[in-house]
């Protein structure tokens, strides 16, 4: 399970920042200091899966190119 949150963390982060904005416009009621929590909640992750993506391109760019041969 961790492998799959490590591999697919943008479109993770990307839906629960989808739903997010969805029940805050549609559920009537909500207090804005919940709102804005979650809000914050939403930034503070935002960051994390920036990191852990520039992580995965760092390593990346240090790994050798696969070999294609010519035709």
């Amino acid at each position: 399970m961790s492998t799959f949150v490590a591999d697919h963390s943008a479109r993770l982060y990307a839906i629960a920042a989808a739903a997010l904005s969805l029940i805050a416009y549609y559920v009537d009621g909500l207090p804005t200091g919940l709102i804005l929590a979650l809000a914050a909640a939403i930034l503070g992750t935002g960051e994390a899966v920036q990191r852990s993506e520039d992580r995965k391109t760092h390593h990346a760019l240090l790994r050798e190119p696969p070999h294609v041969p010519k035709g």
